[in-house]
């Protein structure tokens, strides 16, 4: 098992095209580490610098105890999946799947198709290897390929977008192969994908990356529930985190209050936390999950308007609209009041604002709801760096927002 380190790695194209800028990480050996980001953010980059596929412009990347920067590709010990299956039309199973250890090791025959028997026998595919890849289906392509790089016994796996080529229920099966192959082979393993619901369910730990730049690294429920920025808040999760656009003021009793989209109060070390940061404008962020609806209301619930209710079978995602309550007790939208508001210019951006139901708990009629905020899972962010100020781990909460 052998571990990678990145040592202040940058990439530069054509002089002035950061793709990469100051990377540093460790992955430990055996660890199954998934990069993530949007369409270039340099995850792959990052990926092919590992593979020695691009140059690296500044910085080191060693695997193991070697510093791999000057080494060719077929002397890194790697295998690599890409998100094409690059199989040979020509040859059965069994001889791509022997090809790279044909071109790059003096092993026998015998040994070379001993492997490809093992590594199909772990796949799951040992009835086809005397098949041709037109023969097969998708994701029996993709279950070669993978074969393919297990029977180099590498020290590090690089996997390229591997399953974005199957359909969903196919790719959520391969997850879980990969990652039962990864633990049984107990081999380091970077993959590379924009789907944070795979980065979610099959890493040891996650690294998001915006415009070159490591955001944050940590098991999936650490970034998921402790984001340091706005943009892995918003990033990571499936539907995404709510946000509301608020100002903090100070009660002078060692707390305060956000106001703005909605008006609640802080508690002490996170009222201590927002001072310090001097923020003016905030975001308060609450996943979907951490939201209640209801057609009472109390005091402490949120105005809303319904706009649509999508069924998902153990639960339902209401989509609602924030809203104030007129004289008559009807409600006003925060899309109507908005055009009052000097601060939200109707070309503003409008967040979709979800919260997860119970099956029929609203009526289907329904129009007008309240929700209740569960401030305890509440993110605080600045709204001009996207820094989270009240940063809490969720056992450093206090009891109220």
């Amino acid at each position: 098992m052998s571990s990678i380190e990145f040592d202040s790695v940058t990439k530069v194209y054509d002089g002035d095209i950061v793709a990469v800028e100051d990377f540093n990480l460790t992955i430990e050996g055996g660890e199954f580490l998934t990069l993530v980001g949007p369409s270039g953010s340099g995850k792959s980059t990052l990926l092919r610098m590992v593979a020695g596929l691009e140059e690296i412009t500044e910085g080191t990347i060693s695997i193991g105890e070697e510093r791999v920067n000057k080494l060719p590709p077929r002397h890194r010990d790697i295998a690599m999946v890409f998100q094409s299956y690059a199989l040979y039309p020509h040859l059965s199973v069994r001889e791509n799947m022997a090809f790279g250890l044909k071109r790059s090791t003096n092993l026998p025959d015998e040994a070379i198709y001993d492997r490809v028997e093992d590594a199909a026998e772990l796949m799951g595919i040992p009835e086809l290897l005397d098949d041709l890849p037109k023969q097969l289906s998708g994701g029996q392509q993709q279950r070669v390929a993978t074969g393919r790089a297990i029977v180099r016994e590498p020290a590090v796996f690089l996997f390229d977008e591997p399953l974005s080529n199957l359909d969903a229920k196919l790719r959520k099966h391969m997850r879980t192969e990969l990652q039962r192959i990864q633990q049984e082979l107990e081999t380091t393993a970077i993959y590379v994908t924009h789907d944070q619901e795979e980065a979610m369910t099959m890493s040891d730990r996650i690294a998001i990356l915006n415009h070159g730049k490591l955001q944050q690294v940590g098991p999936p429920r650490e970034v998921y529930n402790d984001p340091k920025n706005l943009f892995v808040a918003q990033f990571i999760g499936s539907p995404s985190m709510n946000l509301f656009e608020v100002s903090y003021e100070s009660t002078g009793d060692d707390g305060g209050r956000l106001v703005g989209d909605v008006d609640i109060e802080v508690g002490p070390e996170r009222a201590r936390r927002i001072e310090a940061a001097g923020a003016e404008r905030l975001k308060l962020g609450i996943r979907p999950e951490h939201v209640g609806v209801s057609q009472r209301r109390d005091d402490s619930h949120v105005a809303a308007s319904v706009d649509i209710i999508e069924p998902l079978g153990a639960r339902d995602l209401l989509y609602f609209e924030l809203g104030e309550e007129a004289d008559d007790g009807s409600l006003v939208t925060g899309d109507a009041a908005a055009l009052e508001d000097e601060q939200t210019a109707p070309e503003a951006e409008v967040d979709e604002r979800k919260a997860f139901i119970e099956p029929e708990s609203i009526s289907e009629d329904a129009t007008d709801v309240f929700l209740s905020l569960d401030l305890e899972q509440a993110d605080i962010f600045d709204a001009e760096t996207g820094t989270n100020v009240a940063h809490l781990t969720r056992e450093e909460t206090p009891p109220t927002a």
